[in-house]
């Protein structure tokens, strides 16, 4: 699988799936899952009222349409809040290998990522990025391209410096 990195909105990306750094309601929210369903449109909430109604558990992961976004799936993964005490690493290492997983499930072969419970989530952002690199290089897949979307120029900074 290659991997890349550009900075940009993850909403934007024209690949098969986008990954969407949500919270276990799957109801929308800030940061990454609110671009989502903003770009997205209301397709991606009533997708997700009906296919989680009782929401996702932390470290797990599931599809929506994109709606309105040029990506044809959203993959919803639930990153752990450390700000809330959740503080296990493999509940964020979870996210990418059970998204990938997804991505297997529906033949999609290019996938964006964001950096998944980095921002109000409060993972510390190195980690954050060497978890999602070595989860990304260690899964077995056939998703062929992995984006991660850096939102920033020192994000960006920091995870070419570690491709």
């Amino acid at each position: 699988m290659e991997i890349e990195v550009v900075e940009g909105d993850i909403t934007a990306q024209d690949l098969d799936a986008v990954v969407n750094a949500a919270n276990r309601a799957m109801r929308g929210g800030g940061g990454v899952d609110g671009a989502i369903h903003a770009a997205g449109g209301p397709a991606v909430l009533a997708d997700c009222l009906r296919r989680f109604p009782d929401g996702l558990a932390t470290g797990d992961a599931g599809w929506t349409t994109a709606g309105l976004m040029p990506a044809r799936w959203v993959i919803h993964v639930v990153g752990p809040n450390r700000k809330a005490g959740e503080t296990d690493r493999s509940l964020l290492t979870s996210c990418y290998r059970r998204a990938l997983a997804v991505a297997d499930e529906l033949g999609a072969r290019s996938v964006a990522f964001p950096l998944v419970s980095a921002g109000v989530y409060g993972w510390p952002k190195d980690d954050a990025v060497d978890a999602a690199l070595e989860t990304l290089r260690g899964t077995p897949t056939d998703v062929e391209l992995a984006r991660m979307v850096a939102f920033g120029r020192s994000a960006y900074d920091l995870i070419a410096g570690r491709l």
